[in-house]
């Protein structure tokens, strides 16, 4: 039986480490504040947004949800970025994604000022990630690697596959692991005998988007097995990229989902939220 990783219980140890840092940034007159753009009517990203609302309100940071409409342009959208850019009662930026297809998310992405980019995404901040530089960590593989330290999980000398190569997580991630001193492997659709790549896993991490594609016998005994994946099936029902039932038994971790690393996620966005505030605090 693995130790099921809880990830709402790891959110809130990170959420209390974080109200301390917050009471001092008020008292030295700074309130955190986090503007997040939500272009169109996509249901998940609503779902999304109402959450971090809902977070930054239990942890005292401010926060604003800019809607606009889908057939905004991107020229409209990037004049608002700038301003947002300008305004210094904002700390952090989020763009929610996916944008509209007329939209390049690249360029949009890209317009965030780097020191307000809580995602992780321009460039500076995935080169500093990158370079091993202390600033913003992409959210989602920053809980990922939170989760593993809260449960005592060792990484150096392991080796660890990451499934999945997205800007998003898979690469990130490969590179926490790595500055970690693990031996990383990123698997991906040209990947050949994918099975006998994951079986090697004394970390396997399955973020590709597939509902319950990582099955028992491509799981080695005792592995550490992580889930980032939120798939909703034809039945209805919510499963992650990992067969849970048929790999509980034979991992020595797993993460559930949901109340996994989704859970997370928006607590490291918090946390980034925290830190830009500091900087700003700081300049």
């Amino acid at each position: 039986m693995a130790v099921v990783m809880d990830g709402k219980a790891t959110a809130l140890s990170v959420r209390k480490g974080l109200r301390p840092r917050i009471a001092r940034l008020i008292e030295k007159g700074i309130d955190p504040a986090l503007t997040v753009i939500l272009v169109g009517e996509d249901p998940a990203s609503a779902i999304y947004v109402r959450n971090k609302e809902k977070m930054c309100a239990r942890l005292g940071i401010k926060s604003e949800v800019i809607r606009m409409d889908a057939r905004t342009t991107q020229d409209e959208l990037c004049a608002e970025l700038r301003r947002l850019n300008e305004d210094n009662s904002i700390h952090g930026i989020l763009v929610q994604l996916p944008l509209p297809k007329h939209i390049d998310e690249v360029a949009v992405l890209n317009i965030v000022a780097a020191e307000k980019d809580v995602d992780c995404f321009h460039p500076v901040n995935a080169g500093k990630l990158l370079r091993g530089e202390k600033g913003f960590l992409a959210c989602t593989p920053a809980g990922v690697m939170r989760m593993l330290e809260e449960y005592g999980v060792d990484i150096a000398g392991k080796e660890a596959v990451v499934i999945g190569r997205s800007n998003i997580v898979g690469k990130p991630l490969a590179i926490l692991l790595l500055q970690q001193n693990a031996t990383v492997t990123i698997c991906h659709s040209r990947t050949r005998d994918l099975a006998e790549v994951t079986r090697r896993a004394d970390i396997l991490v399955a973020a590709i988007g597939k509902g319950r594609f990582v099955t028992a016998d491509m799981v080695k005994p005792g592995a550490v097995v992580v889930d980032v994946g939120v798939n909703r099936m034809e039945d209805g029902k919510v499963a992650g990229d990992v067969d849970y039932d048929a790999v509980e038994p034979i991992a020595s971790y797993i993460t559930p989902v949901p109340g996994g690393v989704g859970s997370m996620t928006i607590a490291m966005l918090m946390e980034n939220t925290v830190f830009a505030a500091e900087q700003y605090g700081k300049a």
